[in-house]
């Protein structure tokens, strides 16, 4: 378990009653964000609480009235991903940035500008997220946000998501070396012909075309052949 000087309260409320646990604030963000699985170290105290500043423990009449269990760790889970976690002013101010972020990376990446056809730069979207006001879930992931957030940066910069086809044909002198990084764009067809060329077929959003390209050409020094798919 972890220290006491990191833990913060997560709390669930039922029945008129309020179920408190005492975790860390680190590895509960991470479990209720899926990025841990399990529960070893997020609770600092393995008790239920009435009042976790008091120590007032509840009774195990209470908790299984409740959740239908005494067992602390099928309770926290619950209380975990329902209920709501007490976070300093500091750690809800990182989280809402850490959100922000991504989410401005994923419009950066994925959507374009339709009236040119280019992407639009991240300091564009922040800037139009900021007048919008458009409000972050600190604890709801980003892609799930992305819809939300379009329809309100549509009332300032319009945006549309695109992907492209495009077929790559790398000559044997390159080829083996530059297939890692055709990995990382994701190949959707891929064949060696007789001569050990490779041929790779990607699907990609239209964000990221001009970045593709240019790793591309350095990777084989402007010898790839590429051929956009309508």
């Amino acid at each position: 378990m972890s220290s006491l000087e990191n833990a913060i309260t997560a709390h669930m409320d039922y029945g008129g009653k309020r179920f408190e646990i005492l975790v860390d604030s680190d590895l509960a963000r991470m479990y209720r964000e899926g990025r841990k699985n399990e529960l070893n170290n997020v609770l600092v105290v393995e008790e239920i609480f009435e009042n976790a500043r008091k120590g007032e423990r509840h009774k195990s009449s209470d908790l299984q009235k409740a959740f239908g269990t005494t067992d602390v760790f099928a309770i926290a889970e619950t209380i975990l991903k329902k209920g709501e976690l007490q976070l300093t002013t500091d750690q809800r101010r990182k989280m809402l940035e850490e959100k922000r972020k991504k989410i401005v990376a994923i419009l950066a990446r994925e959507c374009i500008d339709p009236r040119t056809g280019a992407p639009h730069t991240q300091m564009r979207i922040e800037n139009a997220m900021e007048q919008a006001r458009v409000q972050i879930d600190a604890f709801k992931e980003a892609e799930a946000q992305i819809d939300d957030v379009i329809k309100e940066l549509r009332l300032i910069i319009p945006l549309k998501f695109e992907k492209k086809k495009i077929a790559v044909k790398v000559g044997p002198e390159h080829a083996q070396r530059i297939y890692g990084m055709l990995r990382e764009y994701g190949i959707t067809k891929e064949e060696w012909d007789k001569n050990g060329n490779l041929l790779t077929m990607h699907e990609l959003p239209a964000g990221i075309m001009g970045e593709f390209m240019d790793r591309l050409n350095k990777a084989t020094q402007g010898s790839a052949q590429t051929k956009e798919i309508k």
